[in-house]
């Protein structure tokens, strides 16, 4: 046996005891360190994360205000497209007016029409008050010819024949008068407990106007809300019916997020509890900030097309998730604007619990449009102008948006070509 191999045998045991000591002492300090970061997240929890509910599952929602037509006809222009922003009452679709033009006009000569009959029948009340007057003198010469015949009948002076004409007269006179105060009754009948602005047969004819003045001016489509246009869809020379999609309005001011926590996460959640919020567009860099604002009636599967059946026994327990409303502040959003179906990351503090988990009241403020209103009061002003220059008053100055013919309803002519010249940027892209 060389010497190299008599040293190395004694130390061989040597080498594998400090092997296994470094061994230990690794596996120890492991074990100490994950025992401290075990120790520290248990602490960080108890602390402070478990306040705290977090999903991924969120995305942005609002309100896609859909463009539809009241009444049907063919698209002459279109003054917006995709993404362009719109204000309120602008118009955005114009409708070929032809047919609504004849029927407005015939509307206003009917009323015309039936203001100047109605008129008659109060002049007749005179007129036939004055045939009554004029048969109550009749009357009363009749009978005093007869008086005067009787009186001197004893003398011979007149034949009984002519006092039996005397009376046939006074019969005559007496009829005439029954029947001309029975003209003025049935006269007066179409006339009594009204004006000429109140008659039925103007208030029937002033009916018909307000329809026929309502379709003219809805063959131009306004926008209900001042927003972004998105999901156009019509097209110029296309005929459409009334209540067709033809464009969306998606006002971005006033977007939400609707955030489906698991049915586990909400046991804490409260209207009101403060809400963090970060948007996959803009990254970590930009934090929203929010409150809770409701929570959803039910489930997502429970609104689902096809809603499970569990009630059949051959089921598999989901966790569901249940939409979660959160408020966003408008001037992080006008800062940092957000789009409808963009994701989010929402993290809820759900310390404080003194909020309600359902609410209580009633919308404070709904959702809701002017943009028609409009429409009702020019063609009230219409008819009233049309009244007064057929009952013999001064015709009313021309109000504002109300049409003559081939006057701008809308802000938009009546006429065709100039409505086409007057939107501005007709489009008629695919």
């Amino acid at each position: 046996m060389s010497d190299n191999q008599q040293a190395g045998t004694p130390s061989t045991p040597a080498a594998s005891v400090n092997n296994n000591g470094k061994r230990k002492r690794l596996l120890l300090s492991l074990t100490a360190a994950i025992v401290v970061a075990g120790v520290g997240y248990g602490v960080y929890w108890g602390l402070y994360a478990r306040h705290f509910e977090s999903t991924d599952d969120a995305y942005v929602a609002g309100n896609v205000v859909q463009v539809t037509p009241l009444v049907g006809g063919t698209v002459v222009s279109i003054a917006a497209d995709d993404t362009q922003l719109v204000t309120a009452g602008q118009p955005l679709i114009q409708l070929d007016r032809a047919d609504t033009q004849v029927a407005l006009e015939q509307a206003e000569a009917q009323l015309a029409q039936a203001v100047r009959e109605v008129r008659t029948l109060y002049v007749n009340n005179g007129s036939l008050a004055a045939n009554v007057a004029l048969r109550e003198a009749d009357v009363a010469k009749a009978r005093e010819d007869l008086r005067r015949r009787q009186a001197i009948a004893g003398s011979g002076a007149v034949s009984s024949e002519e006092i039996a004409h005397a009376q046939t007269a006074l019969q005559g006179a007496q009829s005439a008068l029954l029947a001309a105060r029975e003209q003025l009754a049935s006269n007066k009948v179409l006339t009594d407990q009204t004006t000429v602005e109140k008659h039925p047969s103007v208030q029937r004819a002033a009916a018909n106007l307000r329809s026929a003045y309502l379709s003219f001016a809805r063959s131009t489509l306004p926008a209900p809300v001042t927003g972004y246009v998105a999901k156009r869809s019509v097209q110029v020379g296309q005929r459409v019916a009334a209540g067709a999609p033809l464009m969306a309005v998606v006002p971005l001011d006033q977007v939400w997020v609707d955030a489906n926590f698991k049915e586990v996460q909400i046991t804490h959640m409260r209207i009101g509890q403060p809400v963090t919020l970060e948007a996959d567009v803009y990254g970590s860099k930009v934090k929203y900030t929010g409150k809770v604002e409701g929570f959803s009636a039910g489930t997502g599967s429970a609104f689902s097309l096809l809603p499970a059946q569990n009630a059949t026994g051959n089921w598999i327990k989901v966790v569901q998730r249940l939409p979660v409303r959160i408020a966003l502040d408008p001037q992080q959003l006008k800062d940092h604007p957000l789009r409808v179906g963009l994701s989010m990351n929402v993290t809820v503090d759900v310390r404080k619990e003194e909020g309600a988990a359902m609410v209580s009241t009633t919308a404070a403020r709904p959702m809701q449009t002017d943009v028609y209103d409009k429409v009702a009061q020019d063609a009230d002003q219409l008819i009233a102008r049309i009244v007064a220059m057929n009952n013999g008053g001064r015709p009313a100055a021309p109000a504002n948006g109300v049409p003559a013919k081939g006057a701008p309803v809308n802000n938009v002519p009546a006429d065709d070509a100039a409505a086409s010249a007057a939107v501005a940027r007709p489009s008629n892209r695919g």
